[in-house]
């Protein structure tokens, strides 16, 4: 049965995903230029550009498919759905039980594949090129990135997030130094997977180091901007999913209106904390050559994989 504080949870999660993801970006960038010392854009830009993006006519380039037309609102879709089952407030979610982790990275991995389809579909050099960095990355982040849910998941002997929330954040306190060698090959795999500095910059429009930008020069309008709050939510749900697998504390239970509603400034205050530390590690390190982006996922490979080996053959009474 489905309660109706689930039901509620549920809501609240696609909710605040889809108005933190945007002001996540924008908390970003502002700390982002405040560390460089120039002026702060607004905290609310990301929404100013949605808006304006929203009303502006959509142009298609010539011979654009219906591939092309589509892949923007299964981009976000599959964000909205990757958000929507992450426990970020509460275990309770209906959505949950419809995918675990694995499959998760799979819904990550159906957003690249038309991200990058749509982008080699209109024939352009820049569309190619920035496909071909993007499938390269993608192939070297999802093996790491399922090491880390692999150490994750022998802690809680199961593959559900939901699972793991609870076994990490509603038992005694143990310390977990498998989690140690896990967390920081998901910060590496966080940073290629979100185009952030050392791996891609954002900000960039330079032909020659661009990956995500180089994809979606060819939209405009509506389709921009659902691309635009995708991106904004991956980042925002990967935030989640961090804080799920490594800071689940203030997660609500079942059942637990009040702990559901408590979770909320729980919640913001953990993202808060992180964009400050994502904005300071792009502010002390400059963007790696793209041909160093396998040494920099192979190194979060094999720290995920220690991770793993800790976790078999040190902590099994744990």
């Amino acid at each position: 049965m489905i309660s109706i504080s689930g039901l509620i949870g549920q809501l609240f999660a696609i909710v605040l995903g889809l108005v933190l993801a945007p002001l996540l970006s924008g908390w970003v960038g502002m700390c982002r230029a405040w560390f460089q010392n120039r002026s702060a854009p607004p905290l609310f830009q990301p929404y100013y550009t949605l808006h304006k993006l929203f009303r502006k006519d959509v142009v298609l380039a010539h011979g654009a498919s219906s591939l092309f037309r589509t892949a923007p609102f299964v981009i976000f879709g599959c964000m909205l759905a990757a958000s929507a089952i992450i426990p970020s407030l509460s275990t309770d979610l209906p959505l949950a039980p419809a995918a675990d982790t694995i499959a998760l990275v799979g819904v990550f991995g159906l957003a690249r594949i038309f991200i990058s389809l749509a982008a080699m579909d209109v024939g352009t050099s820049f569309g190619t090129l920035g496909a071909r960095r993007e499938m390269l990355i993608g192939f070297l982040a999802e093996p790491a990135l399922l090491m880390v849910i692999f150490t994750t998941a022998l802690i809680s002997q199961s593959t559900s997030l939901t699972t793991i929330v609870e076994t990490l954040a509603h038992r005694d306190f143990v310390i977990y130094p498998s989690l140690a060698f896990a967390g920081i090959a998901f910060t590496f795999v966080s940073f290629a997977e979100n185009a952030r500095v050392p791996v891609d910059n954002p900000a960039t429009h330079l032909e020659l180091t661009m990956i995500h930008e180089a994809m979606i020069l060819e939209y405009s309008g509506r389709h921009l901007a659902l691309i635009e709050w995708a991106a904004s939510l991956k980042l925002y749900a990967y935030s989640c999913l961090g804080l799920a697998l490594f800071f689940p504390w203030g997660v609500a239970g079942s059942d637990n209106f009040i702990g559901l509603v408590a979770a909320i400034p729980v919640l913001l205050l953990k993202l808060g904390i992180g964009g400050v530390l994502l904005a300071g590690i792009e502010t002390v390190n400059a963007k790696m050559r793209i041909f160093r982006a396998p040494e920099f996922l192979g190194t979060a490979f094999l720290l995920a994989v220690l991770g793993l080996l800790v976790r078999l053959l040190l902590e099994t009474r744990v």
